[in-house]
């Protein structure tokens, strides 16, 4: 784990060199790489002091790596109009960072820390090269839902530290029966994945956030929110029925939000609505506390990555040449650019699972 986290570090100097391609030339080559580390194992491999994997994190950090690699390549007007891309490029490495020790930290607190960190560059992303001058609004939000409701989990870390003399998530053989402290500790992760009721903040975000930032967002963050609850779900074990309610909101709510989703007009709100009605069904799969519904969140969640980061792509891309994002200016395209339609109807079918997607 440590060979990838140092090549990221050593990265760092080639942000402040200008070498754009280079850069992402050598983020698709550690996505390679990370690959080859594959097994089925459901077993924590690499394991050192705190850091270590098992299949979850490992398919998650690939996503990340996957998807940071892409966003350097949907940024290529950055590096053309010289705005700013050495700095886009290190912020874009430290949120790869955060990412990747969110992921595969075993120590709890070490997770908070870098779950927290990882706020961090994406707001700058979204203050430094959002569109209108909304992105301010759309930051606050980010930044106060999840600060708001990470506080009660540190709490409940502090409190599990102090009972339990332990943090290590493969040492927790400990199971709470309590409503209150459920609350505590996974609230953040109901706001980060969103859930319905506390996602006023993703759209904003979404639609304020330039096309990497809406990438990362879509890709990567929504997915914190899921890798959150599976891990701390084996603490909860004993309160199977008191997650009725919650698998309720979640459905309930992705069925009201797909009919917000209806009646969108701007296509990045379109999209930041549909992914918040695809994270409640994921949400729904984790509160069944099974393993078929584990395996199907895990996979949903993989799936919702690569499908929504491309739609936001190729929204961009429509943005940049009709620099509009209403649906009813949009219109046409398939004359001017037929393969571009095409890749709208793949990531369209893809992100519907229509069959050759699964």
């Amino acid at each position: 784990m440590m060979k990838f986290l140092f090549s990221m570090f050593f990265l760092i100097p080639l942000c402040f060199m200008g070498n754009f391609w280079l850069f992402q030339w050598i983020f698709f080559i550690m996505s390679f790489m990370f690959m080859l580390n594959f097994s089925f194992n459901f077993m924590f491999l690499n394991i050192s002091y705190f850091l270590g994997m098992d299949l979850l994190s490992f398919m998650l950090i690939l996503l990340s790596f996957w998807i940071c690699s892409l966003m350097v390549l949907a940024s290529e007007k950055l590096f053309k109009m010289k705005n700013y891309y050495n700095l886009f490029m290190f912020i874009m490495l430290m949120l790869m960072i955060s990412l990747f020790m969110t992921f595969s930290s075993l120590n709890l607190f070490v997770f908070y820390l870098f779950f927290e960190i990882s706020l961090i560059p994406i707001l700058f992303l979204i203050l430094g090269w959002g569109y209108q001058p909304e992105r301010i609004e759309a930051g606050v939000y980010l930044l106060f839902y999840t600060l708001l409701m990470s506080l009660p989990m540190m709490i409940m870390l502090f409190y599990i530290y102090e009972n339990y003399f332990t943090l290590n998530i493969m040492l927790m053989n400990f199971e709470f029966n309590n409503i209150f402290m459920f609350l505590c500790m996974n609230m953040v992760f109901f706001v980060k994945m969103p859930m319905f009721m506390i996602h006023l903040w993703l759209p904003k975000a979404h639609v304020e956030a330039p096309i990497s930032g809406s990438m990362i967002l879509a890709g990567i963050m929504l997915k914190l929110g899921g890798y959150g609850l599976l891990r701390m779900m084996k603490l909860y074990l004993m309160m199977m029925m008191s997650n009725i309610l919650i698998l309720n909101i979640s459905l309930i709510g992705g069925f009201i939000v797909s009919l917000i989703c209806i009646r969108q007009s701007d296509i990045k709100s379109l999209i930041a609505y549909s992914s918040v009605s695809h994270m409640g069904l994921v949400l729904a799969s984790i509160m069944t506390m099974n393993l078929w519904g584990f395996s199907g969140a895990l996979v949903m969640m993989m799936a919702h990555g690569l499908c929504s980061s491309g739609l936001f792509c190729l929204a961009n891309i429509s943005y940049e040449r009709v620099s509009s994002r209403s649906l009813y200016l949009n219109k046409g395209l398939l004359n001017l650019m037929p393969s571009f339609s095409l890749w709208w109807f793949l990531l369209c079918s893809s992100n519907i699972a229509a069959p050759p997607s699964l």
